[in-house]
């Protein structure tokens, strides 16, 4: 998984320190006092989806396909604010269904931000240090947590480093968690809001994912290139790039889409 991610996210070494630590010691605590809870904040295209799944693909045999991986979507599986109740009955029983079948799974709720405030509280006792059911420990079970909330002020905050000419690179969790916490845990329309989960702790890693320079959307189409089987030609490189969208719109320094539309794009070229 570290080979992996040092070869191939692109771009965000907060993300790959973050993560190498809280899975590495959890998975060599053979006693955890509480399940791992990670929170993958930032914009459209910098990794996160990426990266939960690498993550789902090294510990799970079947990676997203594992009986023990569950996927949650508040599109698909809470649509209706109006049933927010039989919601957190039903998201409550899933959790310990699936927790009493294995402790060791893993579950990943996409789009935070389109959440219904008040629904992911249910699961706050699945997340502490004290929750066993049934004989059952729950404490080696995986939560993640994807949402571009707080991606806005993260770009913020990196545009004004770089105006302060700090190196992307040196930019550290501490310059960033302020403004990723009021972003996402004050404001009402996130799912996050008011919640529980943030009162109480529960998060072990709050993860930024940076937004992405022109280098590293090169990157991005070189190894797409690579996965598709075609040749990978400087000029293609060169054209895929310079084809997205970046911001600020006087310096154009960040993509605006990060390599969401890499894939899609290399076929305009060929």
């Amino acid at each position: 998984l570290e080979c992996d991610l040092a070869m191939n996210l692109v771009g965000q070494p907060l993300v790959r320190q973050q993560v190498m630590k809280g899975v590495r010691e959890f998975l060599e605590n053979r006693n955890p006092v509480k399940p791992l809870v990670m929170s993958f904040h930032g914009s459209t295209g910098t990794g996160k989806t990426y990266v939960s799944s690498m993550l789902i693909r090294y510990l799970f045999q079947g990676g997203l396909q594992s009986p023990y991986v569950h996927h949650f979507s508040p599109i698909v599986h809470f649509p209706h604010a109006e049933r927010i109740e039989q919601y957190k009955e039903n998201l409550k029983r899933w959790i310990q269904g699936n927790l009493t079948n294995c402790g060791r799974s893993a579950f990943v709720f996409d789009e935070m931000d389109k959440m219904h405030p008040g629904l992911i509280d249910v699961i706050i006792p699945f997340l502490g240090p004290s929750w066993v059911v049934y004989g059952t420990n729950y404490r080696k079970a995986i939560f993640i947590f994807i949402s571009n909330a707080g991606g806005e002020q993260i770009n913020e905050m990196t545009l004004d480093l770089w105006r302060a000419h700090k190196d992307r690179e040196e930019i550290s969790l501490q310059d960033l968690e302020p403004a990723i916490s009021k972003a996402v845990f004050e404001n009402p329309q996130s799912g996050f809001w008011k919640s529980g989960i943030i009162d109480e702790h529960l998060i072990d890693f709050v993860v930024p994912f940076l937004p992405l320079k022109r280098h590293h959307v090169k990157q991005c189409v070189v190894s797409e290139l690579v996965q598709q089987g075609l040749e990978v030609r400087p000029g293609v490189v060169h054209e895929v790039a310079d084809s997205i969208p970046y911001f600020p719109e006087e310096e154009k320094i960040f993509s605006s889409t990060g390599c969401k539309t890499v894939a899609s794009r290399i076929s305009f070229f060929f």
